[in-house]
């Protein structure tokens, strides 16, 4: 593994223990950090079998380090947006709509890094990680659902972070759809990405 890889994961590893310590809601932090632990390995198993970009390790240091921090002051709650959220005139914190857009601009590039490995067309590659992108938004908001409501109910508005908003993980999947939508835009870059790959 390339010493700017080792890199990446040292530093995240510097804020996920950060922001381990004292998070406001303990239970919240350890139900935030679940896909974490699961995902964290499978990630490096499959940097070293595969070897993804630095820059998809890089968009991936950025969204996981601000998961991290919504995970220590719950979504909900995050008190350093507040100043953006009171400037920009809004009734409600978006810092978690801001991180689901953020999971679609960010997490992009290395699904489709993933997918290209069995995918033999670029077309296909985008349109697989496109949808794959809308499939894990739209099952994560239904097992955030069940996870609060199962395991830690009285958590539920902390977990959740609706605050208030009936149509909250609609409008969370609506973020995630755009941010994905964006890299559309990006066609170019992902198409010199796909031939690189293939030329190896």
């Amino acid at each position: 593994m390339p010493k700017s890889h080792k890199l990446i994961y040292g530093i995240y590893i510097i804020v996920w223990i950060i922001m381990a310590i004292h998070p406001k809601y303990p239970e919240d932090w350890l139900l935030e950090n679940v896909l974490v632990f699961l995902f964290f390995p499978f990630l490096i198993w499959m940097d070293i079998k595969h070897h993804f970009s630095i820059a998809a390790l890089a968009m991936l240091l950025i969204f996981a380090s601000l998961h991290s921090l919504g995970s220590h002051f719950t979504y909900a709650e995050m008190e350093y947006f507040d100043v953006i959220t009171k400037w920009m005139g809004f009734e409600r914190n978006h810092f978690d709509r801001v991180v689901h857009f953020l999971f679609g601009l960010l997490v992009f590039r290395t699904l489709f890094e993933l997918i290209s490995i069995k995918v033999k067309t670029f077309k296909a590659t985008m349109f697989f990680t496109f949808t794959l992108i809308l499939s894990i938004s739209t099952l994560y908001e239904i097992l955030e659902w069940l996870a609060a409501i199962i395991f830690h109910p009285e958590l539920g508005l902390a977990f959740l972070g609706t605050q208030g908003d009936i149509w909250d993980s609609q409008e969370d999947t609506i973020a995630a759809f755009l941010g994905a939508l964006f890299n559309i835009l990006f066609y170019r870059i992902y198409k010199d990405t796909y031939h690189k790959k293939l030329d190896r």
